[in-house]
């Protein structure tokens, strides 16, 4: 199941070239992917305070095919692809007007937020994450 979030982009998000910067595709999914829990219910916030989890990216995989350029309206399409004991694997589109532009697959680690060594995800969060995989 995808989510999708629409983003805009802005000047900043642009090169000399008038171009997205190729590292701002990165910031445009981190962006998919939080509000894709969010809207899960998950606030990464209260997951930090309560359960001593966080996030951290662990690998990734990125293609570029086209340019996106100032002010295009594009469709980050996020979905996950695989749930282990601490990790989550994402697939990333950002799209404009259905064509691809970036693409990626995405390596997430849980976390302990004080040592920052890998943690088993919260049950509720693992069962969720994995009613959810294609």
């Amino acid at each position: 199941m995808y989510s999708t979030l629409p983003i805009r982009v802005y000047y900043e998000d642009t090169d000399a070239g008038g171009v997205v910067f190729y590292a701002n595709y990165l910031k445009f999914f981190e962006r998919g992917r939080t509000e894709w829990l969010r809207q899960l219910g998950v606030n990464q916030t209260e997951l930090a305070a309560k359960e001593n989890r966080i996030f951290v990216v662990k690998g990734l995989d990125i293609r570029y095919r086209k340019p996106a350029r100032l002010d295009d309206l594009l469709s980050i399409h996020s979905k996950v692809t695989r749930v282990g004991k601490a990790s989550i694997d994402f697939h990333q589109v950002a799209e404009l007007n259905g064509e691809p532009l970036c693409e990626s697959s995405i390596q997430i680690c849980c976390v302990d937020a004080q040592s920052l060594r890998p943690a088993a995800l919260p049950n509720p969060l693992k069962t969720l994450l994995n009613q959810l995989q294609d």
